[in-house]
């Protein structure tokens, strides 16, 4: 199932959530209702080892999300490097 990622002035201000000791936390109802999610949808999370990457609709729209964002910043990143011998990379 692939969602719609839509940003706009509707967005939830930051907060913060606790883990209980079983490991569960909540995601706010704003968050659920504007993501489709009902009781027992699914998101995605990937570790990015400082921080998280949670989206709705899976492992697979989180992925997808990442590349996305990756490969946006790729040939700026490559072109920075002003070494022509990546510029065909």
């Amino acid at each position: 199932m692939s969602l719609p990622i839509t940003y706009n002035a509707n967005m939830q201000e930051p907060s913060e959530a606790k883990v209980s000791h079983r490991g569960q936390t909540n995601l706010p109802a704003e968050l659920r209702h504007r993501w489709g999610i009902a009781e027992g949808g699914s998101i995605g999370i990937i570790d990015l080892g400082d921080a998280a990457l949670v989206m709705p609709g899976g492992l697979a729209a989180a992925r997808a999300e990442l590349a996305h964002g990756i490969a946006e910043h790729y040939e700026a990143g490559v072109a920075a490097l002003n070494d022509p011998d990546l510029a065909d990379q």
